[in-house]
This record gives C-alpha cells, structure tokens and sequence, in this order.
C-alpha cells in the first residue's frame, strides 16, 4: 500500500500523437527535455506519475517508462489507466490486454494504482480488474471520471471479490466543483477514498500566465477551449494574484493550494524544472478562511462551464 500522496505529477502532455501534447497543449518536449523534470522531481520526494494509455496512443508511458526504469522500482509509483473507448473488444479479459501493453512499456509486473479511466459501462468493466489485482498485476484500483452512482457501483462489483476503489480522480478546480457538489468528496472522505483533482490549473488557464492580451497557443485544443473565457476568468485570477501576493506565490500555487485544503490530492502537469520547484513551494502555501471564501466567491462568479466533452455531468 502506498502511502497518500500530496501531488501527483501528471504527464499527459508528455509525447505526442492521438490525445498526445502537441494536440492537447500545442507543444511536444523530447525525452532529453522532460529528463531533468523527472529527476528534480524525485529528488524532492514527488515520486508518484500519472498517465494513461490513451496520452498519444502509448506515448506518455513510452516517455515517462524510459525514466522510472532508472530508479529502483520500489521508489517510484505509476499510476495509469484502461480507457473502455480504445479497448480491443475481442479479447477475452480487454483490460488486462490494456494492461499488458502498459506492463511491458513500464518494464514491471506491477502497476501501482490502475484506473478504470471512464464509465462507459461499469458492469462490464468493473469486474475485469478483481483477478488483476488478485494475481498482483494491479496494486490499488482507482476509477475516473464516474459520477456518485458509478463510483458505488463499482465499489459494491469490487467488495463483493474482496477487492475495493482506492481513489477517484475527476475533474476538480475553482472553476470546476462538480465532484464537490454532487457529494463525491463527502463519500471519499467517508470511505477513506482518495480523491485526485485534475485539470487544478484548468490546462494553465488558473496560472495567471494567460489573460486576454497573451493567450494559449493558436491552434492548441487548450488554447480553443480556454482563450474565449478568459475575459470571465480574469477577475478570478486577480484576486488569486492578490492572495498570492501577500503569501509570495503565483496565482498557479495558490490554486493548488486550495485544492489541497479542500482535501484532494491535485494532479499537476509538469513540463518544466520551475514548475517541480513551484510544487514543492505550494506544499508549504496555507490558505487563511477568508483567503479561501474570496478565492471561491470569485471562481462561483465567473459564469464558465469548463467540463470536457469527454465527461458526463456529476449532478
């Protein structure tokens, strides 16, 4: 059992490719480049890496594998995903050939914490995951993007084998409450289920690096969805910039902070040695009450709607 985690540093812009980061984020870094990421990241104890088959089609894990197996295996934890949408539906056991595919690329026999990634239909996928765990191909299970209804189903298919959901990780910002408010966290927290955060940062859109006159990238699928909110978003990342300020952090950490004290485990992006270090800085950052209640009056005041078209509404 591995221990709960703070951050965990996400790698879906890593590689390209379907779904990849020069489609998603409108870059691609090399392995030579994302090298010293990894390394400053471990060296700080942030040893836990997400990603997942579907990040350009194997080329996240292809990337992030080349790494971890550099480092003892007990050292460094994987977390990645059985996406139902790209399953071979031929196979006998379609997540365990997913599976295989991600054991292979990683050089492991284990996967720390694996995912059902959507919920396209949880009784038939749900079950598929108890004789993984069992035979110790999959050390904690985890599923993602499920709504309240899903995630007990799934919990009461599991329990059943002896087996039980560990985390739930849905989509989770100022800008994106959902889980909160249709009870999820409440559950998790009940249940001793972790709940990792993505999209904390909104693809960059919360890190007070783009406003109306810098932009995300042209022609990026962030910069589509993101760019036409901005002018909504900006009194929002104002009063960030303000609590930031008087803590002397950027608006990016005081949104990961919030995440923190709302009791999730954020899932952060990184591309860059400056970002492992600003992480490091957000776990000391503490948000007073009031910094918190200005932080989410602004956020509730915005008017956006920043659910990706691959999820289904929590409530």
């Amino acid at each position: 059992m591995m221990n709960k985690p703070s951050i965990v540093l996400g790698t879906w812009s890593w590689g390209t490719g379907v779904a990849g980061g020069d489609q998603v984020f409108g870059n691609y870094l090399e392995e030579k480049e994302l090298r010293p990421v990894f390394d400053e990241a471990m060296k700080n104890g942030l040893n836990l890496w997400d990603s997942a088959v579907v990040y350009g089609m194997g080329a996240s894990e292809t990337v992030l594998s080349a790494f971890t197996r550099e480092y003892p295996r007990n050292e460094v934890l994987v977390s990645t995903k059985f996406t139902p949408q790209i399953a071979n539906e031929k196979a006998e056991n379609p997540v365990a050939e997913m599976l295989e595919g991600s054991l292979n690329r990683f050089g492991t026999d284990y996967i720390d914490i694996y995912w059902i990634h959507n919920p396209a239909d949880v009784e038939r996928w749900t079950p598929y995951l108890v004789p993984l765990v069992k035979k110790g191909k999959i050390r904690r299970v985890g599923v993602s993007n499920h709504n309240l209804a899903q995630i007990k189903r799934a919990e009461e298919i599991l329990s059943a084998e002896g087996v039980h959901v560990s985390a739930v990780q849905n989509h989770y910002s100022l800008l994106y409450r959902s889980s909160e408010k249709a009870g999820i966290l409440d559950y998790c927290r009940e249940h001793d289920i972790d709940f990792w955060a993505y999209m904390v940062l909104e693809q960059g859109a919360l890190s007070g690096k783009y406003d109306t006159t810098h932009p995300m990238p042209q022609g990026s699928q962030r910069g589509e969805t993101y760019n036409p909110m901005l002018p909504q978003i900006e009194d929002l990342v104002n009063v960030m910039r303000s609590v930031g300020s008087k803590l002397g952090v950027s608006p990016a950490l005081v949104a990961i902070a919030w995440a923190i004290a709302k009791g999730t485990t954020p899932i952060i992006g990184v591309t860059k040695v400056g970002q492992v270090q600003d992480i490091v800085r957000a776990l000391q950052v503490v948000l007073s009450p009031e910094d918190m209640r200005m932080i989410e009056y602004a956020a509730e005041n915005t008017g956006v709607d920043t659910r990706g078209s691959w999820e289904m509404p929590m409530i």
